[in-house]
């Protein structure tokens, strides 16, 4: 018998009710953020209820709520926090890839919507949706949206190289990843390893270097202490392939003394500076591939790519969070979401969670 509301077991009924939340209606600081209660929204069509256990707050969440894009209607509130972790309460018309009672993580929840995470029953397309194994933590599920598909399409950018990531994809390549101790960074680390890479970190402090060790880097340099070029040169003669970069305007010196010819330079960010010089001829003399990624506006196939890759990863248990893996994880209630983004403004180096409930 097909599954519907009339015939559902209680516990996996749409919730209706109200439902706690955290959200903001202006921009500002952290402490704009505020208690809510809202409805719960049935899925429609093609949409899935989920009942929330982990919140994941990303840079890009704070951002968000400082600095809004879209103004917010009267009488609305934006939840925030594209990532998150669950379990399917109700599912809607036509949906067959997912059942109540299923784990799952979530990504982009939030774009161009009011609906993010950080409430107790969320409603979301299943294209931003993904399963979650009964090994891996809500908390792991609640990292992986944001930094590791970010991570995944900086991985496949080049021309020539793979599409979508798996064992064996990058044998042979050499990955250089600028901030290895980042969430961004730590991804990619993992990622590239899993892959079958070589990978080259740079880092600002011996702690941190801990932390890119963990997560499974070869060689990992301290930019405050090293020369980079020089020892990435020793490592790769003939330069890096990839470069994972956050901070191009401060290190594009940096980079072009270690890009292979035919590399590629996969920015993310402007940690240090908005404006990028380089020297043309030097980049055609290179014939470098520079390439700009943000999570948001990726080509459905894209994402799709890189979802069914962090599948695959966590299905073999090749990706994690945690001192082990070296991804620190804070975690807070949902009624402490202004002190999780005051963590996160504050340079916390690993995960900031908002714990939801207990599932």
């Amino acid at each position: 018998m097909a599954y519907s509301e009339s015939t559902a077991p209680a516990l996996f009924r749409a919730e209706s009710g109200p439902c706690r939340a955290v959200g903001y209606t202006t921009a500002g600081d952290a402490d704009v953020l505020r208690d809510a209660e809202l409805a719960g929204k049935p899925p429609g069509p093609g949409e899935v209820q989920i009942e929330i256990a982990r919140s994941g707050v990303n840079p890009t969440d704070v951002k968000a709520r400082s600095n809004l894009r879209l103004p917010i209607p009267d009488g609305l509130i934006q939840v925030p926090h594209h990532d998150g972790s669950g379990v399917i309460r109700a599912v809607g018309a036509g949906v067959k890839e997912f059942t109540p009672g299923q784990r799952v993580w979530t990504h982009l929840a939030a774009y161009r919507r009011l609906d993010g995470t950080a409430q107790q029953f969320v409603t979301l397309a299943t294209d931003l949706v993904a399963a979650l194994p009964d090994h891996a933590s809500h908390e792991l599920g609640a990292a992986l949206g944001v930094p590791f598909l970010t991570a995944h399409r900086l991985l496949t950018l080049r021309a020539g190289g793979p599409e979508e990531l798996g064992p064996g994809a990058l044998t042979g390549t050499v990955v250089l990843v600028a901030g290895g101790a980042g969430a961004v960074g730590n991804a990619s680390i993992q990622l590239a390893k899993w892959a079958g890479a070589t990978v080259v970190t740079t880092v600002s402090s011996p702690e941190k270097a801990e932390l890119a060790t963990a997560a499974g880097a070869d060689h990992v340099i301290d930019y405050r202490r090293e020369n980079v070029v020089a020892r990435v040169r020793r490592i790769a003669p003939e330069g890096v392939d990839i470069v994972v970069e956050v901070s191009p305007a401060v290190n594009a010196r940096i980079d072009f003394g270690v890009v292979a010819s035919s590399g590629t330079l996969a920015i993310y960010a402007n940690d240090g500076g908005t404006d990028l010089a380089i020297t043309v001829q030097d980049a055609m003399w290179l014939n470098l591939q520079i390439g700009f990624v943000i999570l948001y506006t990726l080509r459905a196939s894209e994402r799709a790519a890189a979802v069914r890759a962090i599948v695959r990863a966590l299905e073999t248990q090749a990706i994690g969070i945690g001192p082990r893996y070296g991804l620190p994880v804070r975690t807070f209630g949902l009624d402490e979401a202004s002190a999780a983004h005051s963590a996160v403004e504050n340079g916390f180096i690993g995960k900031v969670q908002l714990a939801v409930a207990e599932l």
